[in-house]
């Protein structure tokens, strides 16, 4: 019998990445996704994971500098740790504990657009002052520097030449939600 790969999700917001995930491999036997983690403890995201009878951890920011997070996660031994839009930055420490189990994805296509205060529509209003004619996704492992890990996987989509903040975002959550759930499949089964 195949042994059950387990993955922890880390939020901060809505989730939708997290929810699709747990959607995903809800009727798959051999995947669990056995808790999700957030430092807001009210979000939508919790509140869905709850929803979806998912265990929920709430923690502080000094819990996770502290390494009580670090030590809640060993404790579900957890195959992959997959940050679903989660903003604050993960400790060296936390990242030395389980190098090469977990994975980001941000919305550009890294090195470009990539570090501190990077994430969300800050990104796409970057993008587009730019001139970029073209952003996407990049999946990548997460190391203690903002965006550095090595990239796993990277895929794109055009910018129109009067492309709005809202519209992009929309594309590039688009691309998040077809490619999250192959991406961890494929993690999993390395």
């Amino acid at each position: 019998m195949k042994k059950v790969k387990n993955i922890l999700i880390f939020v901060s917001g809505n989730g939708s990445n997290m929810s699709n995930l747990i959607e995903h491999f809800d009727s798959n036997p051999e995947v669990s996704v056995e808790a999700v983690f957030s430092n807001k403890p009210a979000c939508v995201g919790i509140i869905n994971a709850q929803k979806a009878g998912i265990n929920t951890i709430a923690f502080t920011p000094e819990e996770l500098h502290s390494g009580r997070v670090a030590e809640l996660a060993q404790l579900l031994n957890p195959d992959l740790i997959v940050l679903a839009g989660f903003l604050l930055k993960i400790p060296k420490e936390f990242t030395a504990t389980f190098e090469g189990k977990i994975l980001n994805v941000h919305p550009s296509l890294l090195p470009k657009f990539g570090g501190k205060g990077m994430y969300g529509k800050h990104v796409h209003k970057a993008v587009i002052a730019a001139g970029e004619t073209k952003s996407g996704i990049t999946f990548h492992f997460v190391n203690e520097h903002y965006d550095e890990g090595n990239i796993i996987a990277q895929f794109e989509c055009p910018i129109a030449p009067t492309e709005k903040v809202e519209t992009l975002q929309q594309k590039i959550q688009q691309l998040e939600h077809t490619h999250f759930p192959s991406v961890v499949e494929k993690l999993l089964a390395q």
